[in-house]
């Protein structure tokens, strides 16, 4: 019997926003890079309005993004 290992988190919606955007994670994850200083909520909006993102796939992308660099969480 072998192990099946999923992604929890804000990484399991990277399938969907790849399928569903056409882009690498590490596009997005770059774009995000490029914004220091903003937070969380205002990061979730810039993506909505900039790039047509949908709140749930925006909101993980910046969880992972924040989380990874040991960012704030905080609206």
């Amino acid at each position: 019997m072998t192990e099946k290992t999923t992604a929890q988190g804000p990484a399991s919606y990277f399938p969907s926003i790849e399928k569903k955007y056409g882009q690498p994670v590490s596009h997005w994850l770059s774009l995000l890079a490029e914004r220091p200083g903003m937070k969380h909520m205002e990061l979730v909006g810039w993506l909505k309005a900039e790039h047509g993102l949908g709140h749930g796939h925006a909101n993980a992308l910046v969880a992972h993004h924040l989380g990874a660099r040991g960012g704030m969480l905080g609206a």
